[in-house]
């Protein structure tokens, strides 16, 4: 399949599938899945970074050096911007700068958030920013090569979809409708495949930036999962959580590693 098709339609379908299992499990109130997609979240992310995206950077440059700085760089940056911004993405049951907890839809913590919280087009901004950078990051990958593509792929999508959840519990909050609030998430999602069309037409005369760009999404998905993620699951200190988070970001890794193999053979 050509470089572009991949591109597209990785874009476009994995747009879809988190909009609409985002939207299953919020529109049905099945909250306490979000847990379980954070954890899986995490395994799939930081295992496309350390067996797919960072080894094919390294293959790809004679800079180690400078694609590791760049790791590190990126790092820092997502840290400084997630402190710049006026609202972030909710990840899990609980978010802390909306103060908004999913089962909690007429406590008075809900209506603090309400007052306090971010409307929801400015969620959608933010979303559609977010979105376009997913794009270039899955044309880069796939840039490189299809096996890298599909991994950076997957990993995103699972990263999207506790996303998703938080963004539809906020538009619901901010007095959308249900059918509002998933069109708009939908239209959100397809600035994903203009990310990826950027990236396929600029970096193909750009290949000698292809390694640091894979270096940035490297960083942003283990910025994701360390500090964003992470926090949230260990909320839940009970042992039976503790083993079944492990098993799920287990899972995750394992996901990616099986993903690899089957693409490679």
């Amino acid at each position: 399949m050509h470089t572009l098709l991949w591109i597209l339609s990785s874009c476009f379908i994995g747009g879809l599938l988190s909009v609409i299992t985002a939207a299953l499990v919020t529109l049905h109130s099945r909250i306490h899945f979000i847990s379980h997609l954070v954890s899986y979240a995490v395994g799939a992310m930081l295992g496309a970074v350390f067996l797919e995206i960072l080894p094919q950077a390294f293959k790809l440059t004679n800079y180690i050096q400078t694609t590791t700085f760049v790791v590190l760089f990126g790092i820092l940056l997502f840290f400084v911007l997630e402190k710049l911004l006026l609202w972030r993405h909710c990840h899990g049951d609980y978010c802390e700068v909306h103060d908004l907890h999913p089962d909690d839809h007429n406590s008075k913590s809900h209506q603090h958030a309400h007052d306090e919280g971010r409307s929801g087009s400015m969620i959608m901004v933010g979303d559609l920013f977010h979105n376009f950078v997913d794009g270039i990051l899955i044309g880069s990958a796939f840039m490189v090569s299809t096996s890298v593509g599909i991994v950076t792929a997957l990993a995103i999508i699972a990263h999207e979809i506790p996303q998703e959840v938080g963004n539809f519990l906020i538009l619901l909050h901010s007095g959308y409708k249900k059918k509002e609030a998933f069109i708009f998430n939908l239209l959100a999602s397809f600035s994903t495949v203009l990310g990826g069309l950027l990236a396929y037409f600029i970096l193909e005369s750009m290949m000698d930036w292809v390694p640091f760009i894979l270096a940035l999404a490297a960083s942003s998905m283990i910025y994701v999962s360390i500090a964003d993620l992470i926090p949230g699951l260990h909320k839940k200190t009970e042992l039976r959580s503790t083993i079944f988070q492990v098993i799920l970001i287990a899972l995750g890794i394992a996901s990616v590693a099986m993903t690899k193999w089957i693409v490679e053979g």
